[in-house]
């Protein structure tokens, strides 16, 4: 914060507070807004109505906010800093608290809205006083002049959001929406936010640098990562583990009798004996008696006697 800019910024709080004392007291502010309001702008230019009704968005605060927002989030990357967007989140911020409670505190009625001719409708319930659309223009297109990289870049930003604050600031008075109070309370409100920034650059940086701390953490553990361990699986599928209940066989030679007779109990012990009452029956293919031979018949013979 200069001291210039210090200057300014005491200068537009007189001015602010100036413009509310001057219509809570009833006083030529107010007299000047049931003025234009009587003369009725909108049907004295009837023919561009349907023009400042879409001008008019430029000072609203969604569609403003997001096409702002967009460009400086394209200019944070460009840059690889998160400042444009946390300047612009601040002075958003700062808007809708000030403006937000000075509407509802003073809760002045529109124009559509008056009762009396001549009173300044305050405290009626309304939400007009300052102007939002106004203050909005001020704000969200003062940002890209305070974010403006060079001078020839800041002024022609700074020109570019005047007349845009300008313009929608008058367009509200025509449609009669706003009274001039108003748009010049808008005027002023905008101004404050913007010359208040410079007073949330530290807390701007701490919060860049938490957030930046914060993004590479995560991505530090998105890249070291536990990478679960595979067993790798043979030719032939997993390899049984070894049993270490099993005796571990001699090598005995193989010619040798004595040899293949311990080889042979080893394979009787190590194969499991079932029961005969568990075993599986087998019915035979056929009969297990072998076949009988029949013996040549014998002839006949006598013994000792001849028959004639």
């Amino acid at each position: 914060m200069t001291r210039t800019r210090l200057g300014i910024f005491v200068a537009t709080s007189v001015v602010y507070a100036a413009i509310v004392v001057g219509v809570l007291t009833t006083s030529w502010p107010v007299r000047f807004d049931w003025q234009v309001m009587l003369f009725r702008p909108y049907k004295q230019w009837p023919e561009i109505h349907t023009f400042l009704d879409y001008f008019v968005v430029l000072g609203q605060r969604g569609p403003t906010a997001v096409a702002v927002a967009a460009w400086l989030g394209w200019c944070a990357y460009k840059r690889k800093t998160l400042r444009p967007l946390l300047v612009l989140g601040t002075a958003l911020l700062l808007l809708n608290a000030t403006v937000g409670a000075a509407k509802i505190g003073m809760g002045r009625l529109g124009p559509h809205y008056a009762t009396e001719i001549g009173s300044n409708e305050m405290f009626a319930g309304g939400d007009i006083f300052p102007s939002g659309h106004t203050a909005n223009a001020v704000v969200t297109w003062g940002v890209l002049a305070y974010l403006a990289t060079t001078p020839r870049a800041r002024r022609i930003a700074s020109v570019s959001a005047a007349l845009l604050a300008l313009g929608v600031g008058m367009t509200t008075v025509y449609l009669g929406t706003h009274w001039m109070s108003d748009v010049t309370l808008g005027w002023t409100a905008g101004l404050l936010v913007l010359l208040a920034l410079p007073w949330f650059e530290p807390l701007m940086d701490r919060a860049e640098a938490w957030l930046l701390a914060v993004w590479a953490r995560l991505r530090e553990r998105r890249v070291l990562a536990p990478v679960v361990a595979t067993v790798p699986i043979g030719l032939w599928g997993p390899r049984a583990p070894a049993d270490d209940a099993a005796p571990a066989r001699e090598p005995v030679g193989a010619g040798s009798r004595a040899g293949r007779s311990a080889e042979g109990r080893a394979r009787a012990a190590a194969r499991p004996h079932t029961p005969r009452s568990e075993r599986t029956p087998v019915t035979p293919g056929g009969s297990r008696r072998p076949p009988q031979r029949t013996a040549p018949p014998v002839p006949a013979t006598g013994q000792g006697r001849t028959v004639g």
